[in-house]
């Protein structure tokens, strides 16, 4: 029997975005609530119909997913939801660790007290913040201070082709991520204050590797590690 998704599909109020990037979000957030299953072909009449779109957007996000591993496109047949992989969550943290971890060396080396001033001053006001949504503007203001610092135009290109996992805001759907952000922040700026380089390269990683255990354990509470629904059988012979 054809799923009646009209029932289940949510709208969203995506307007700031430009097309593609709403039905991107959108899909994730409905592979994260659990509306798309792994193995799920997706219904993309549906979904353009409840964002108020044409198909021409859907189908550019469903390619766009793919790059990501977030989809499986099968020529005639549709885009199907693919398995997420525990391991390889846990990549996609380390690798922020790594690329974040050489921001901060770099911005150290070139800014020094500087920097660590001017981080100092936004990691007070992480210390304090209460509402998932002052948390997420600070931490991505404390972000792009170091980013910014470390002046190297080609991680930021990096930066900009990696997509989060979470759709949303992180302190918001993730347990326990605020306590690891003020905890790491506050490690990352004593670090900066004596001049340790590497050691603010070291806690940057370990908060971003921190930050991935509890999405790890958000998705295996969710069942998004478990095996692939029926219709993923049919998608893959």
């Amino acid at each position: 029997m054809m799923q009646d998704w009209g029932e289940v599909l949510p709208g969203h109020d995506l307007s700031r975005m430009s097309s593609g990037e709403q039905v991107r979000l959108y899909l994730r957030r409905l592979i994260f609530d659990g509306v798309l299953r792994q193995g799920q072909r997706v219904p993309q009449d549906a979904i353009a119909q409840a964002l108020g779109v044409s198909r021409i957007p859907v189908r550019e996000a469903l390619i766009a997913l793919e790059r990501e591993g977030w989809m499986t496109i099968i020529a005639h047949r549709g885009a199907f939801v693919n398995a997420l992989d525990e391991s390889a969550v846990r990549d996609h943290y380390e690798l922020y660790g790594l690329f974040y971890g050489f921001a901060v060396r770099r911005a150290v080396e070139r800014q020094g007290a500087e920097l660590g001033a001017r981080l100092a001053t936004v990691q007070r006001e992480i210390a304090k913040a209460e509402s998932p949504e002052s948390l997420q503007e600070l931490t991505m203001r404390f972000h792009r201070l170091v980013v910014d610092g470390a002046q190297s135009p080609r991680l930021k290109s990096m930066l900009k082709q990696m997509t989060g996992i979470v759709p949303g805001n992180f302190f918001e759907l993730v347990p326990g991520a605020h306590g690891v952000e003020k905890r790491g922040t506050a490690a990352i700026v004593r670090a900066i204050k004596k001049g340790d380089a590497a050691k603010a390269e070291e806690e940057y990683a370990k908060m971003l590797r921190n930050q991935g255990d509890l999405v790890v354990k958000l998705f295996r509470g969710r069942g998004m590690f478990e095996e692939p629904a029926a219709e993923a059988g049919a998608a893959s012979r």
